[in-house]
C-alpha cells in the first residue's frame, strides 16, 4: 500500500489547526477514556483503518480492557458501557451520521443527563475533530503504520 501523499508535509498550517483542536480537547477535563471511545467509535464508522488503529492501541495504553474495546460496534448490546458513555456514543453516531436525522431532541435530552452544556458542546468538538481526522486519512490514502517513514 502507498499513501497519496504526506499531508503533514504539504500543508503544515493544517496540520497546526487540527492540532490546536486536539489541545482544547484534551484540555476541557473529559475523561479520556471517554474521548478516546468516541474517536474509536466514529473511526469505525467511517471506515478508517489508519484512526481505528491508533485509536484502539490508544485505549489499550490507558489501561481499557480488550472487552470494551472489541465490543463497541455493538455497544448498544453490551453491558460494559456507562450510562454516560452510551448517551456519548449515541450522540457520536448521531452527528457522524447528521443528514440522516439530525440530533433528535430525546438524545440531546438523555445526552444532557449526563453532561453540561459546556461538555455537550465538548463532546461536539471531539466528534467533529475525529471525523476531520478521519476524512484527512481516508482521502490522503494513510493506512496503520503508513507514517513510520514520514
Amino acid at each position: 500500500m502507498k499513501t497519496r501523499m504526506n499531508y503533514r508535509q504539504a500543508n503544515p498550517g493544517a496540520l497546526a489547526t487540527m492540532f490546536q483542536l486536539e489541545k482544547f480537547i484534551n484540555s476541557s477535563g473529559l475523561e479520556k477514556t471517554l474521548i478516546e471511545l468516541i474517536k474509536l467509535r466514529v473511526s469505525q464508522l467511517n471506515g478508517c483503518a489508519y484512526c481505528v488503529a491508533m485509536h484502539a492501541k490508544d485505549l489499550r495504553k490507558l489501561g481499557v480492557e480488550e472487552e470494551r474495546i472489541d465490543l463497541l460496534p455493538v455497544w448498544r448490546e453490551a453491558p460494559v458501557y456507562t450510562e454516560a458513555e452510551r448517551a456519548a456514543l449515541a450522540l457520536a453516531e448521531a452527528v457522524t451520521h447528521i443528514s440522516e436525522a439530525g440530533v433528535p431532541d430525546d438524545l440531546y435530552e438523555q445526552v444532557r443527563v449526563h453532561y453540561d452544556e459546556t461538555q455537550f458542546v465538548t463532546l461536539i468538538m471531539v466528534i467533529n475533530t475525529i471525523n476531520s481526522w478521519n476524512r484527512i486519512a481516508i482521502s490522503t490514502g494513510m493506512f496503520p503504520g503508513c507514517d513510520r517513514d514520514w
